[in-house]
């Protein structure tokens, strides 16, 4: 039986529902589908947003070729298949679900064809392309941001739903939809799903034909209501935000609710604990380092123990670290002297603190007048570090913490007016 979602799929633009910041009249893509000359794309937006159903509307609209890929199940020798087929064909499109699962060798037998203009591609992706697709295919591809839909997206479904199944003899009574909408989670295809199940239910015995859909009856037949996480989507990126800048805010209530969503979600603990061992470098650094040690702890620990233990592992680091004293000082500090690499590029290092393992480097002066540091009192004898140009820049600059004002201290007691600081 062919699933309802599938029935429903609209077959042109006109029937399109969503979107309309793209494919309304006068909008960027209409009118490119509607002039006949489209680029090569990449859809990006969440599940079940009609990214696949526009791909099939644009080959028909243009009545192009249309080769569909999967990520999932398809790999370089699938895509060369498609490519000589298309050398065959005219305005070959080729759609690639889930694009972001190629990996870069895959990605790489696309650029060819594309730059040639042998196939149109057009992408399909829940992820960031900006992190995902390589940037020498991504240069060739518009990229077009799909909206989760809305109630009244969702609403326009609910009513073709009920208009499918009025055509089949069914009377569908709509009197309640918020438990669809918080099942569904702005997903068509759930959505659709979820109406399907709760009337096969209901018309089982194959005498009901006045089916009422209320929050009871369909939380009665969908017995599961978990919070929408898709890890693999752009929830992943938006819930792992919210849990770091809740951390950085000081805030453990904010990190322990958003680490709980993605627990619940079935996120990777070990993704989970490394963000945590990145952001006790980034966000809290030499103000507190025992943050790196307690991240660094947990992350040995979750990888150990796994779920469902390892949850009470993550919470105890979440709060610390919510809690901890913060400065971003260190992480400010690596970005200050990536600017000057880039600005003043390679300069050379000076010669006194250049290795000297061989006579030649020696006798051209390697290592002359270098101060070994132990030799002097307190371990410190003034010299210079940095290349020619840039001597007494200041990249790093200790926080306003107890701990980092002690580090100030000490190192205008070595530096004095070299640094200022």
């Amino acid at each position: 039986m062919t699933p309802l979602a599938e029935i429903l799929r609209p077959k042109s633009l006109d029937e399109y529902i969503g979107q309309q910041h793209l494919i309304g009249p006068g909008a960027v893509l209409r009118t490119l589908i509607e002039s006949g000359q489209i680029p090569s794309m990449i859809f990006w937006g969440p599940p079940g947003i009609g990214k696949t159903t526009l791909a099939m509307i644009i080959s028909r609209t243009l009545q192009r070729p249309f080769h569909t890929l999967s990520a999932i199940s398809s790999g370089v020798k699938e895509v060369r298949e498609v490519i000589n087929a298309a050398q065959e064909e005219e305005g070959s499109i080729l759609f690639i679900d889930e694009i972001h699962r190629f990996n870069k060798a895959q990605q790489d037998s696309l650029l060819g064809a594309v730059e040639r203009g042998t196939i149109t591609l057009i992408g399909a992706t829940t992820e960031n392309p900006s992190f995902e697709v390589i940037s020498a295919l991504l240069s060739r591809c518009q990229v077009y941001v799909l909206k989760e839909f809305g109630e009244k997206e969702m609403g326009q479904l609910i009513e073709a739903a009920v208009r499918h199944y009025a055509k089949q003899g069914i009377t569908v009574e709509m009197k309640e939809a918020e438990a669809l909408m918080r099942i569904s989670g702005g997903d068509a295809r759930k959505l659709l799903n979820a109406i399907e199940l709760v009337v096969n239910r209901n018309g089982q015995n194959g005498t009901n034909n006045h089916i009422v859909l209320n929050n009871d009856s369909v939380t009665t037949v969908i017995q599961q209501n978990l919070a929408y996480y898709d890890k693999g989507g752009e929830m992943h990126y938006d819930i792992i935000s919210a849990f770091i800048k809740s951390m950085r805010g000081s805030d453990p209530n904010g990190a322990v609710y958003w680490l709980a969503r993605m627990i619940a979600g079935g996120e990777d603990p070990v993704f989970i604990a490394r963000r945590m061992l990145i952001f006790a470098s980034e966000d809290i650094g030499n103000a507190n380092p025992n943050a790196l040690l307690l991240a660094n702890a947990t992350f040995e620990a979750v990888s150990k123990i796994g779920y469902p233990e390892c949850r009470i592992n993550l919470s105890q680091c979440a709060c610390y670290l919510a809690c901890s004293v913060k400065s971003n000082a260190t992480y400010m500090a690596l970005k200050n002297a990536e600017e000057a690499v880039r600005r003043w590029g390679d300069l050379p290092v000076p010669l006194h603190i250049r290795n000297a393992p061989t006579k030649l480097m020696k006798g051209l002066g390697y290592g002359d007048g270098y101060k070994y540091a132990h030799d002097y009192e307190g371990n410190f004898a003034q010299q210079e570090y940095l290349p020619a140009g840039l001597e007494g820049s200041r990249f790093y600059e200790p926080g306003n913490t107890p701990r980092e004002n002690e580090t100030r201290r000490s190192l205008h007691e070595h530096w004095g007016a070299k640094y200022g600081y």
